[in-house]
């Protein structure tokens, strides 16, 4: 109250004073009418203007401050992200190498039972080539006793047409087959 007493009393000035032009000397009366008009606006400005502005300030900021937190929450879906798809590509590279590793094994299994295959199928080749050289050779020296035989028989048909000595035949039959089994012996 006293500030506006003090204000009426100091628009209350001779007009002789008042009517200089120069802006830098206080006019009391303007210095009220400016002081009544910026209450009276502050006033209805914060009645009607400022809850408006304020509650337009704090919408902005919460809505600053939700992208701000809806920020922080994408960076660290993304860190866990990344993070889940670095130990995913780690799995799949140890995998990989688990692969490899075992399928460099598996391939020389597979080389190790092949070249044992291939032996052993040569082994039974060679098993085979010898029974059938064996049975060849035995054909060969039945086919030779055969012959033998023919001939000695032949050979002793011309012995007994010359010689009709049937004791003497005998023995050169015997001594003939006796050697025979002994040949063989030696030879195998």
């Amino acid at each position: 109250m006293n500030v506006l007493i003090a204000l009426l009393q100091a628009t209350q000035v001779a007009p002789e004073e008042s009517s200089g032009g120069d802006l830098l000397t206080p006019n009391g009366g303007l210095m009220f009418w400016t002081l009544v008009t910026f209450i009276v606006l502050f006033i209805i400005l914060a009645r009607l203007v400022f809850p408006k502005i304020t509650a337009a300030v704090e919408a902005r900021e919460k809505a600053l401050e939700d992208a701000i937190e809806g920020a922080k929450r994408d960076r660290e879906e993304a860190a866990q992200a990344l993070a889940e798809q670095k130990r995913q590509i780690e799995s799949a590279r140890n995998e990989a190498q688990k692969i490899i590793v075992e399928g460099r094994q598996t391939g020389e299994q597979v080389r190790a039972q092949m070249i044992e295959e291939t032996r052993q199928q040569q082994q039974h080749i060679l098993e085979s080539a010898r029974r059938e050289i064996a049975q060849e050779k035995e054909r060969a020296i039945a086919e030779m006793r055969r012959e033998a035989i023919e001939l000695a028989i032949a050979g002793a048909s011309k012995v007994i047409e010359k010689n009709l000595d049937d004791q003497s035949n005998r023995k050169i039959v015997e001594s003939f087959l006796a050697s025979i089994p002994a040949r063989e012996t030696t030879r195998g």
